[in-house]
């Protein structure tokens, strides 16, 4: 009969232990499932029960999900899932080379690392190109981490200015319909954008960076007839942009400048018959080595695990009716 494997837990491992169990021990009751083991905590000890194999998975994916605790980091049913899908694929280095890569602090202290090695493949791409598409569903962490970049380079003075811009576009409703002058309109459609901004820096030195300049918010129209240059420029909801505007865009860029588009081209809200500006750029655009292009799925996804799941029940719905023949 094989023994049981200990993981023996320190002072800071013990405090660490209520957030791995989870509440009601469905976290640790997940891994038992996924990691077919049996866990039980013995004073200071976790004992792991199963066959040798099955027991090293544990051990690995406990042990990696501890240091993500140790580093405030929110450990989900989602979370486990993919540290475990990691561990099998033998990515167990990178998962570690990414809670060590801290990318930006926010200015309450908390650090920033990639959660997924897709994430991190985006990050390298993003520092590694001048110009970065980066295509995913929502909750992949897109705009946000391009968000955390763009603020690590005008810290860096590698930029002088940030610029935040997406397309007025929106599914349902009309600016004309809303209140106030043209600024209120689209402030609706800006605010996931201002929302970040304030996380990195906090609400007070982003307001001065607006009044001075260095950090602009604005709809995509504003961009045309401008250069762009000395700037880390995000366009987010790219694909609510048509060909014309993406062109448009992209032809904006000035030199020591630095562009990421991002956008979800399976969730637009375009007209019908429409073609999306992203979808056109990243086809015309991916033989250009020059060009970083990152797609990104539904493991990439770190919001709640519900998200992942809706994700994947459009993708299974759609590839149905694209079976059946169905528009």
């Amino acid at each position: 009969m094989p023994e049981d494997t200990d993981i023996e837990l320190s002072a800071d491992s013990m405090d660490a232990y209520v957030s791995l169990f989870g509440l009601n021990d469905q976290n640790i009751a997940l891994i038992e499932q996924e990691c077919s083991v049996n866990v039980a905590l013995r004073h200071n000890h976790l004992v792991i029960t199963g066959s040798e194999k099955d027991k090293q998975l544990a051990q690995q994916v406990i042990m990696l999900l501890l240091e993500m605790i140790r580093r405030n980091e929110h450990v989900d049913r989602i979370r486990i899932r993919y540290t475990i899908a990691m561990v099998r694929e033998g990515k167990t280095g990178q998962i570690e080379e990414s809670l060590r890569r801290v990318i930006a602090v926010t200015h309450r202290g908390k650090e920033i690392t990639c959660k997924t090695v897709g994430q991190r493949q985006y990050v390298d791409t993003i520092r590694n190109h001048v110009l970065t598409f980066a295509i995913g569903p929502a909750g992949t962490g897109k705009t946000y981490l391009a968000m955390a970049l763009a603020v690590m380079a005008l810290k860096n003075k590698e930029v002088e200015r940030i610029i935040l811009t997406r397309p007025a576009v929106e599914a349902g409703e009309k600016l004309g319909f809303l209140p106030g002058d043209l600024t209120q309109k689209v402030d609706p459609y800006l605010r996931p954008l201002y929302d970040a901004m304030y996380d990195f820096m906090g609400a007070d030195a982003y307001t001065k960076l607006i009044e001075r300049g260095i950090v602009e918010v604005a709809p995509l129209a504003y961009m045309r007839g401008r250069t762009l240059s000395d700037a880390f420029i995000i366009l987010d909801e790219a694909q609510n942009t048509t060909s014309e505007q993406m062109k448009m865009f992209l032809t904006r860029m000035g030199f020591r400048s630095r562009v990421v588009v991002t956008g979800d081209i399976t969730q637009t809200d375009l007209p019908a018959g429409k073609k999306s500006g992203l979808a056109e750029a990243v086809q015309i655009l991916r033989p250009i080595p020059e060009i970083g292009i990152v797609e990104m799925t539904g493991k990439d996804i770190v919001r709640h695990e519900l998200v992942q799941q809706i994700v994947e029940a459009y993708e299974s719905s759609a590839t149905a009716d694209h079976a059946s023949g169905k528009d």
